[in-house]
């Protein structure tokens, strides 16, 4: 037999599913940004564009942070959902597209990742492969031709 609810709780269950899709459409936005971002950035680290990798890496920082303080509030509004004893078929539904989102940000990320070890490779092999003239040297002016130590100074 099911309960009776008030329409103070149905307007307080009708508040808390909206702001909790909202909040769910908005942590969606941003992984999707996330991901668009990791994608320009595999572009970029292929193309050697330091500059560019710097940028995104500071923008990727930014959405990080954003997508942190979502959660935050999405965890403590998530218990309330399951506690108001929602069963909403869009809100299951755009948890499973968040759940898809943040796979496929972890695997491009993971991609980058490995992209960025191998270029950080390849460039201390050829910062070891690059030959020092004056390695053997202790002076520039070490080649010249060395004459006396000694200086005779009359008066």
């Amino acid at each position: 037999m099911q309960k009776e609810i008030t329409a103070d709780e149905l307007a307080e269950r009708i508040a808390i599913l909206k702001r909790f899709r909202e909040l769910l459409e908005q942590q969606k936005a941003k992984f999707q940004e996330y991901l668009n971002m990791l994608e320009l950035q595999e572009n970029k680290i292929t193309e050697d564009d330091t500059a560019s990798i710097i940028a995104h890496a500071n923008i990727e920082e930014q959405i990080v942070s954003s997508i942190n303080s979502l959660q935050k509030v999405i965890i403590p509004m998530q218990k309330l959902y399951e506690s108001a004893n929602s069963k909403s078929e869009p809100i299951a539904k755009l948890q499973q597209e968040l759940s898809g989102l943040r796979t496929k940000v972890i695997a491009q990320n993971e991609k980058n990742q490995q992209l960025l070890k191998k270029r950080m490779a390849d460039l201390r092999k050829e910062i070891f492969s690059i030959k020092n003239p004056y390695k053997s040297n202790q002076s520039v002016y070490a080649e010249q031709a060395k004459t006396g130590n000694l200086v005779h100074i009359e008066a």
